[in-house]
C-alpha cells in the first residue's frame, strides 16, 4: 500500500458523505477510501462512539477507531439542527454517495429521506441506509448490533465445539461482512448509474447478510431437514478440514478430494487409509471423522508440525500452523504482502485489493474529530462569516462535546 500516491486510484473523483458511525459503515467507506474516493465523515457532536472504545488509545482516540477511517476528513455537525441540515444538503451538491447507518426513520424525521427529499433534489445520488433489520418486517426498525444478530442469525448454533455453550465469533463478521456488502452494493450502484444516469436507495441490513453469511449450514438444514450444530474445528461437509496435533504445534489440513487426500497419506507414509473402506471416498471420511483423526494424529504425533506444514504446501496440500495475533503482524509473507503498513505512529492492516495499475495508497490518516470541519465548509462554498457563526452555533464542531 503506497503512501500518497500522486497516480489516480480507481474510484478518483468520487465523493462521499458518510453519517455511518461504529464499524459497518466506517469501514466499507474505508474500503472506498483507500482506493481514491473523497470521503467526508460527518459525525455527530459527540462523535463516533468508537474513537472511546479502548483501550489501547492514541491521543485520545481508541485504536478501534484508527483501525476503519483511514484515508479520510472529519466534520462535527448536528443534524438535530435545521442549520445542520441544510449544511448536510449543501455538502450533498456534487456528492456520489450518502452512507448513514441511523435509525430507520430518523433521516425521514428530518425531512432527509430518500423519497421525500434527496430524489427528487439530487437525482444521480446513491443514498445508502445500513440498519439493523430494515424498516418492515416483524423485526423492522429495532436496533442491530454484531452480537445480536449472530445470536439471531444462527451464527452462536454452529460456532464452539460439539456440546459446548452457543458462542460468539471471535471476530465482528456481521459489521465487516455487512461492510463488505455494501461496499460491493455501491460499486454495482455507480455502475448502473452509468447507463442510466440516476442514483437510487440500497437498503442494507446487518441481518440479511449475516443469513446470507450462512453457508453452508442453510442450505445443509434444507436438503436435509437435519438441524446444524457447532463441530468445532471440523468442517462438516470435508474431511480431513481440522486441527490436528503434532509433536510440536497444532497445525490445520485441508483435503477436500481423493487426490489430495492420497497426496496427504502419501506424505505422512500411511497410504494404507486411501484403500481403507472408512475413509473411501469424501462421504465415508465426513462419516468417520473421529476414526481418521485418531489415525492421522497417531502419525502427526511424530512429526514437527511447522516442518511438516512446509513439506505439504511445497507438495501443493493446503496445511498451515495455528498462529496468534503477534505472529500474524511479525509473519514475513504479512509484509510482504504490505498487510502491515507503518506511518510515523500509525501501524494498520493494509488493503487486500491489490491493483496493478490504479493501487491503493495511504492518503490521510485517521482523522481527529472535527479537524477538516473549516476546510470542507469552505470547499462547500460557505463564507468564512458563515462558517464562523455555524461553529458558535454549535451547529458545526470542532472538539466533542
Amino acid at each position: 500500500m503506497q503512501r500518497g500516491s500522486a497516480q489516480p486510484s480507481a474510484l478518483t473523483g468520487k465523493r462521499i458523505i458518510d453519517l455511518s458511525r461504529v464499524l459497518g459503515g466506517p469501514y466499507c467507506t474505508q474500503i472506498l477510501a483507500d482506493h481514491g474516493a473523497e470521503v467526508i465523515k460527518i459525525e455527530p457532536p459527540q462523535g463516533d462512539e468508537t474513537r472511546d472504545w479502548g483501550p489501547p488509545f492514541h491521543e485520545g482516540d481508541a485504536a478501534y477507531y484508527l483501525g476503519v477511517n483511514r484515508n479520510k476528513r472529519s466534520m462535527g455537525l448536528d443534524l438535530g439542527s435545521p442549520s445542520g441540515r441544510e449544511v448536510l444538503l449543501q455538502l450533498l451538491e456534487g456528492a456520489d454517495i450518502l452512507l448513514e447507518n441511523f435509525k430507520p426513520g430518523a433521516m425521514e424525521k428530518w425531512g432527509l429521506g430518500y423519497e421525500q427529499e434527496l430524489k427528487a433534489r439530487f437525482p444521480q445520488l446513491i443514498h445508502c441506509r445500513v440498519s439493523g433489520f430494515g424498516t418492515d418486517g416483524p423485526l423492522g426498525g429495532y436496533p442491530g448490533y454484531d452480537a445480536i444478530v449472530q445470536a439471531m442469525a444462527g451464527w452462536f448454533s454452529v460456532n464452539g465445539t460439539l456440546g459446548s455453550e452457543p458462542t460468539r465469533l471471535g471476530i465482528a463478521m456481521v459489521d465487516m461482512g455487512t461492510g463488505l456488502y455494501t461496499a460491493v452494493a455501491l460499486l454495482m450502484a455507480l455502475a448502473e448509474r452509468e447507463r442510466s444516469g440516476l442514483g437510487q436507495y440500497i437498503d442494507m441490513t446487518l441481518y440479511d447478510c449475516a443469513v446470507a453469511l450462512m453457508h453452508p449450514h442453510i442450505v445443509n438444514y434444507n436438503f436435509s431437514g437435519k438441524v446444524p450444530v457447532a463441530t468445532g474445528n471440523a468442517h462438516p461437509n470435508i474431511s480431513p478440514y481440522d486441527t490436528f496435533r503434532t509433536r510440536t504445534v497444532d497445525i490445520f489440513i485441508g483435503a477436500g478430494n481423493n487426490g489430495a487426500f492420497k497426496k496427504l497419506c502419501a506424505e505422512l507414509d500411511c497410504s494404507d487409509l486411501v484403500a481403507d473402506p472408512r475413509f473411501l471416498n469424501n462421504i465415508d471420511r465426513v462419516n468417520n471423522r473421529d476414526a481418521l483423526k485418531v489415525e492421522l494424529e497417531t502419525r502427526l504425533m511424530r512429526i514437527d508440525g511447522a516442518q511438516l506444514c512446509n513439506t505439504l504446501l511445497e507438495a501443493g496440500l493446503p496445511a498451515g500452523p495455528i498462529y496468534d495475533t503477534a505472529q500474524v503482524v511479525a509473519h514475513p509473507h504479512t509484509k510482504h504482502r504490505q498487510m502491515d503498513i507503518q506511518e510515523d505512529w500509525y501501524r494498520m492492516t493494509g488493503t487486500p485489493i491489490k491493483f496493478s495499475r490504479t493501487p491503493g495508497s495511504l492518503r490521510y490518516l485517521p482523522p481527529k474529530f472535527g479537524e477538516h470541519s473549516r476546510e470542507i465548509l469552505a470547499e462547500a462554498g460557505i463564507s468564512e462569516e458563515q462558517i464562523t457563526r455555524l461553529l458558535e452555533q454549535g451547529v458545526v464542531l470542532e472538539k466533542r462535546r
